[in-house]
């Protein structure tokens, strides 16, 4: 078990929540395209998430494509990224940290050849998504919407608010 990953995780499902959680607000009528575009980005990397857990356990992820051929409704593909990112937390509960350094011969789905240790393949998940909710962040400015406040540090501080006080102290006057 990793504390760190567990805690990019932790990230990774709180940022995933409030992206759709935003995603929602969005005017389907009026900004059809965006969101099609932003919950196809979505959509993407949750399958990259599903082929990598299959890479995980060893067994057969079942996609010939890093995408979907249709993308999924908001609700459908908020509960399966919601469901996805538990998987990724149980886990982390549960892996060891000599399985962790384990390395890991796969193929991707254009045929090439993967060779990863399990943190490395946990990290590039929890990568990518950051790197397309970003994209996602953008086209949201686009539509004049503020995105969510997508960072490490704001869930941290978020989820454990004692660190405002620097671990439960008080803060030293300047």
């Amino acid at each position: 078990m990793s504390t760190l990953l567990q805690m990019l995780y932790g990230y990774h499902a709180w940022a995933n929540v409030d992206l759709f959680n935003k995603l929602e607000s969005v005017d389907p009528e009026k900004h059809g395209i965006e969101l099609q575009t932003a919950l196809g980005l979505i959509s993407h990397y949750y399958v990259v998430s599903r082929i990598f857990a299959g890479h995980l356990q060893g067994v057969p992820h079942g996609f010939t494509s890093d995408n979907l051929e249709e993308t999924p409704a908001l609700d459908e593909l908020k509960t399966a990224v919601t469901s996805s990112d538990q998987w990724y937390l149980d886990y982390l509960r549960t892996v060891s940290p000599a399985a962790l350094s384990e390395p890991v011969a796969f193929t991707f789905t254009d045929g090439d050849k993967g060779y990863m240790t399990r943190e490395e393949m946990l990290t590039h998940v929890a990568l990518h998504g950051g790197y397309h909710r970003g994209e996602v962040g953008r086209i949201l400015w686009q539509l004049s919407i503020t995105p969510p406040w997508d960072t490490f540090t704001v869930y941290l501080h978020q989820s454990e608010p004692a660190r405002r006080q620097q671990g439960g102290k008080q803060p030293v006057p300047a």
